[in-house]
């Protein structure tokens, strides 16, 4: 989603007023239904910053990649709750209604505080809580994916980026396949929330096929990008920009492929490279 704002925009020195097309960005309140000792309690998990747009795969995306869900079939509904509000006339509150409550522990996952659309890890109180051990250890061979093919990435990626296209101020994730179709596309402010989208569509339309699938960014690879590329059991990501040294130091330690800095020219793989072909 994006609104038109008017702008004074400079060239060679000289003025002018334009309307310039800038993304939204809004809070989403994201809250969890769930049964514990037969009454139904609603838990607030997560306040994001986040591009009005595919909320549901949103939520879905969060709670599998905080391991609060491993099946789609636990999630019973999901509904937007409360008024639109705001200038742009939004619900910006979401329910997930699980049936698994007799399992989770809400005060270890639960999110208490506001996370921005750059950084989704802030705010969180100890390195422990921040790395998911996941339950299902990804393969150390696949996918396999040409070196010609990378160079590719960039451009396949921003050609699906409609709103980027329109606004030159968002993020992008995408689900590949080892041959390099791009298969689920989403955008959104922040990083993290864009790959959450991804993720969630996918895991709620069983559309992972992990051995043959790869994840692509669009911009810095983080730490929480390759711990959500983890939980989806996937064990190759690529970006646009440089991954930090928690990102490289958790992709070693998971035998996943780490490539970053990918151009139409030139790519740097940080960890991994069994996995790519000549």
């Amino acid at each position: 989603m994006n609104s038109k704002y008017k702008t004074v925009k400079y060239k060679k020195n000289i003025p002018s007023n334009i309307e310039d097309l800038v993304s939204i960005e809004e809070p989403l309140e994201m809250v969890v239904r769930y049964k514990k000792d037969n009454e139904w309690v609603d838990n607030s998990i997560s306040i994001t910053m986040r591009t009005p747009k595919n909320d549901e795969d949103l939520i879905v995306g969060l709670l599998f990649c905080e391991g609060i869900i491993q099946k789609i079939s636990e999630v019973e509904k999901v509904e937007f709750l409360g008024d639109k509000v705001g200038k742009f006339d939004l619900q910006n509150k979401i329910r997930a209604t699980l049936n698994n409550g007799e399992n989770l522990d809400i005060k270890h996952l639960r999110r208490n505080f506001l996370t921005n659309s750059s950084c989704g890890v802030c705010g969180k109180t100890s390195m422990d809580s921040l790395e998911i051990i996941c339950k299902t250890k990804i393969n150390k061979d696949v996918p396999k994916i040409k070196n010609s093919l990378i160079n590719k990435i960039p451009d396949l990626l921003r050609q699906s980026q409609s709103e980027f296209s329109k606004t030159g101020g968002i993020h992008a994730s995408a689900l590949f396949n080892k041959e390099g179709k791009p298969l689920v596309i989403k955008e959104d402010v922040g990083r993290h929330n864009a790959l959450d989208k991804v993720i969630g569509h996918s895991f709620a339309n069983s559309l992972f096929d992990t051995k043959n699938q790869f994840i692509a960014c669009s911009g810095r690879l983080s730490f929480e990008l390759v711990q959500k590329t983890l939980m989806a059991n996937i064990g190759l990501l690529m970006g646009v920009g440089a991954p930090t040294s928690l990102a490289i130091d958790l992709a070693k330690r998971s035998d996943m492929t780490l490539i970053g800095f990918v151009k139409s020219d030139s790519f740097n793989i940080y960890c991994g490279e069994n996995r790519i072909l000549e």
